[in-house]
């Protein structure tokens, strides 16, 4: 298996451009154990957060991997209660208490809602002090993150958002070029929607590589330039989904993965008032 390839974020720090993600898997036992696995899959790039209420176990399995700290990457992010800037403050010590960590390496707004620039004026000190190695933002639609990059002081290195071929956002991508953002994939196998793992489409590529389906889906975002974050608790899985670093997609397949594109996210919608408050709602700690 080669080696996974990196990006430069804006302020220099590289970045692995595929990583383990560990959304919804909140038994610690089973967290623990599969941020283990990925580790010694390969994996460096582990990608948590406050709301996934699953720091600790990842900690556990960072203490346990016997891999040097600097070359781990872990992401974490700042859930929406947390939002503001004395809040903030305290939930980044939180952060690093609970994973076991003296710094974290890229730390993110999860999403722009409640006074995120409070938070993130509380990020950029982080940052200056070196508790925080990279800042960044999710769930940042276009309109957003041109807001924040026209009103902070550090740019976000990476905006992490739905990202997967049946929706593309290639807007998104040309603004966060634009800024010197990084993309990064939430969801980069659309939560199984339309059999994404046995697609007509992204099978038939695949055959011509000996890929499947969802290798050809993780290659077609890092030949975009976008990170991917890529969840299993299996260790055949995570083997499989790291096996795309040794085939590269032809720019004719690139357009056909192009056409699958929705145009629109079939997984949340974030203009939802219902979705907002019951994100405010939604509480990591008393």
């Amino acid at each position: 298996m080669r080696k996974i390839e990196t990006v430069k974020l804006n302020n220099g720090v590289e970045m692995p451009l595929e990583g383990f993600g560990v959304f919804q898997v909140p038994d610690p036992a089973q967290c623990e154990q599969a941020v283990l696995d990925a580790i010694a899959c390969g994996y460096r790039l582990i990608d948590t957060a406050a709301a996934y209420m699953n720091e600790e176990a990842v900690g556990k399995a960072i203490a346990k991997s016997g891999v040097p700290r600097e070359e781990l990457f872990i992401t974490t992010k700042l859930w929406v209660q947390d939002a503001s800037y004395a809040a903030a403050k305290s939930a980044i010590q939180t952060s690093m208490a609970k994973l076991g960590v003296d710094y974290i390496d890229l730390y993110l707004v999860h999403q722009p809602m409640g006074d995120y620039i409070g938070a993130w004026r509380a990020m950029e000190e982080a940052y200056k002090a070196g508790k925080l190695r990279a800042i960044g933002v999710c769930n940042c639609y276009p309109h957003v993150l041109a807001d924040i990059c026209e009103t902070v002081e550090i740019l976000p290195a990476v905006n992490q958002v739905e990202l997967h071929p049946f929706f593309q956002q290639e807007n998104a991508l040309a603004l966060m070029r634009e800024y010197g953002v990084v993309p990064e994939a939430w969801g980069p196998f659309a939560e199984g929607k339309h059999g994404i793992f046995a697609h007509p489409v992204l099978t038939a590529i695949g055959q011509k590589y000996g890929k499947s389906a969802a290798q050809v889906a993780l290659r077609w975002n890092v030949q975009r330039g976008v990170v991917v974050i890529p969840k299993s608790v299996h260790k055949e899985r995570m083997e499989q989904n790291l096996d795309i670093w040794d085939f590269q997609l032809s720019p004719e397949d690139m357009a056909e993965i192009a056409k699958l594109d929705l145009g629109h996210s079939e997984i949340v919608d974030h203009s939802d008032p219902k979705f907002v408050q019951m994100l405010h709602q939604l509480k990591v700690h008393d």
